[in-house]
């Protein structure tokens, strides 16, 4: 078993550093992905830590977007702070950096990571990157992460159109919003979120994850259509098929265990967009933590 987990937060989300004392002294604790569930290994008597991110490079201070936070006692440096909204691979160096800083703080020799969204990508590069240099990394879950493409990416790619929404208004929603979003946020994100790059990606990738097991947890609460299966059912941002990557080769992906949860969305900004309880948010379900638990357990 891993001596601490490491919890990656996803693309445009903006993540504060924290270890079982420290961490965000107002707003949510540990931001707006990763608060409830770092409660939740807190509450088990796991050693658990937030890996810092921000949208573009520097440090993280505090969010005074939706649900933020401020008063952070620990600021580590942009060198190991993910930019949430940049490459992925580049995302991966800041990672791996992360952890080599705090295994040999804290005298890790093993992690477990759990990624959402994007963050499960960011931990399959950093895992690449570090190589044989760094902390073991025992195992990886990911949550709703796009294995093999996303809404927002496929959408842009021009992979799934407005006539794929067949008429379902939170997906056309979605789309009306994904393009100035990615226009006004991403610093390289959004082109690599997508089926078409990330299939290419995934290939270069055989072979990281030799000897990890992964557990992949998708989720798929808007289910208006069951065509086409790039898109249906999604989370709002990923696809139940992407996020339980079930369309991720052998080579890339020898062992997995999926798990899917229709009911819920990807994060409790879509709970709260949607008229959801945050618990319905694939981050802030104990149903969900078990899951995680029991991936950890195995």
């Amino acid at each position: 078993m891993a001596d601490a987990v490491v919890l990656v937060s996803g693309g445009a989300a903006v993540t504060p550093f924290t270890d079982a004392e420290r961490a965000a002294g107002t707003g949510l604790a540990a931001g707006n992905t990763m608060t409830a569930l770092r409660a939740h290994y807190l509450d088990r008597g796991i050693r658990v830590f937030t890996a810092p991110a921000r949208i573009g490079a520097g440090e993280v201070r505090e969010d005074a977007g939706w649900q933020g936070f401020s008063d952070v006692p620990v600021v580590l440096p942009a060198e190991v702070t993910i930019n949430a909204v940049g490459r992925v691979d580049d995302a991966g160096v800041a990672l791996a950096a992360f952890l080599r800083y705090v295994a040999a703080e804290e005298g890790l020799e093993s992690v477990a990571l759990v990624g959402h969204s994007m963050g499960g990508l960011f931990s399959r590069a950093a895992i690449r990157e570090l190589g044989t240099d760094g902390p073991r990394v025992e195992r990886l879950v990911t949550l709703g992460s796009p294995w093999d493409g996303s809404v927002l990416g496929d959408f842009l790619d021009g992979e799934i159109t407005e006539a794929d929404a067949h008429d379902d208004p939170a997906t056309l929603k979605i789309f009306a919003e994904a393009r100035p979003y990615a226009a006004a946020n991403s610093q390289g994100a959004a082109g690599e979120v997508s089926r078409r790059f990330l299939r290419d990606w995934n290939d270069a990738q055989a072979g990281v994850l030799d000897g990890i097991p992964v557990t992949a947890i998708g989720a798929g609460y808007f289910a208006a259509a069951d065509e086409p299966r790039q898109l249906w059912p999604h989370d709002g941002l990923v696809s139940m098929t992407s996020g339980r990557a079930d369309g991720v080769p052998a080579a890339v992906l020898p062992d997995v265990t999926r798990h899917s949860f229709p009911d819920h969305v990807h994060s409790i900004f879509f709970a709260e967009g949607f008229g959801l309880p945050w618990e319905r948010a694939l981050t802030w379900d104990p149903e969900v933590f078990a899951v995680i638990d029991g991936a950890r357990e195995i």
